[in-house]
């Protein structure tokens, strides 16, 4: 007598098992369990993605996509006041762009920066502080009507920071070269765009953007107003007294730039070292 065989016999053995896998997938759903797999590293799939991180490993790249570091904005309380919300709301609602105005904030500074190289009075100072102020202010509104207005565009990040380092270099020259001491612009200027680069150095690195001081952007811009000021008050008493406040100023800034470089990238070092 013929002895009788089960039907799986009939089958080899690599399909038993994958019929088996498939019932005990469909009573695992039956039952809302979740599934376990019991060798993952054996799917096809899984290999070929392990395959790949290992020869990106290899290559010197990251095993793992590293995400663009977050941009953050610089705190400025004046953001929150009811006037900023306000005039931001309707620029939004204009036809100028969030770059334009950014744009314009390089020509409030070259304004400022012609007053003060050749209009040395009383009213030349007056109106460079002046231009100091519409520049911080241009600064203010373009990332409230990009981000608030929600007119972001592809190039905003551009547009936040090159006419920025531009309009510093133009009133830092100006600045020098009104105090007599040319030189001392172009350090200012180097210097101050220096603190702008550490600054992105660290964001690109997957940190926090440092806006520290003792003389970041509206430090400088402080200590340059506060100079026009007191040399318009004071230019009557002569001109030399004027060149000493702005030349002051100028020292002030470049040595606090400088500063300023050393404390963010000491900054940085700590925080990839885990300190």
């Amino acid at each position: 007598m013929t002895r009788w065989k089960s039907p799986l016999n009939l089958i080899s053995g690599a399909k038993q098992k994958q019929l088996l896998r498939t019932f005990n997938k469909a009573h695992m759903q039956e039952n809302k369990l979740q599934p376990i797999h019991d060798d993952m590293d054996a799917n096809p799939v899984r290999q070929a993605c392990n395959s790949h991180v290992r020869a990106s490993s290899d290559n010197g790249m990251p095993e793992t996509a590293a995400e663009p570091p977050t941009m953050h904005r610089r705190p400025i309380a004046a953001r929150e006041h009811g006037w900023a919300r306000a005039l931001s709301s309707a620029l939004a609602r204009c036809a100028i762009t969030p770059n334009q105005i950014s744009v314009f904030s390089v020509l409030f500074a070259g304004a400022g920066a012609a007053m003060l190289v050749w209009m040395p009075t009383p009213m030349g100072w007056l109106g460079c502080a002046a231009c100091v102020q519409l520049r911080l202010l241009c600064n203010l509104l373009d990332g409230m009507v990009a981000v608030e207005g929600g007119k972001q565009t592809p190039t905003g990040t551009l547009y936040n920071e090159f006419p920025d380092r531009i309009a510093d270099s133009l009133l830092l020259l100006g600045l020098g070269t009104a105090a007599g001491q040319s030189w001392l612009g172009w350090l200012g200027a180097l210097l101050a765009a220096l603190t702008a680069y550490v600054r992105l150095k660290g964001a690109s690195l997957g940190l926090e953007q440092d806006f520290r001081g003792p003389m970041a952007k509206q430090h400088r811009m402080a200590v340059l107003t506060a100079a026009c000021l007191l040399a318009a008050g004071l230019g009557l008493l002569g001109h030399e007294v004027a060149s000493l406040i702005l030349g002051t100023a100028a020292w002030g800034i470049a040595l606090g730039a400088l500063l300023t470089c050393v404390a963010r990238t000491q900054a940085i070092a700590r925080l990839l070292k885990g300190d």
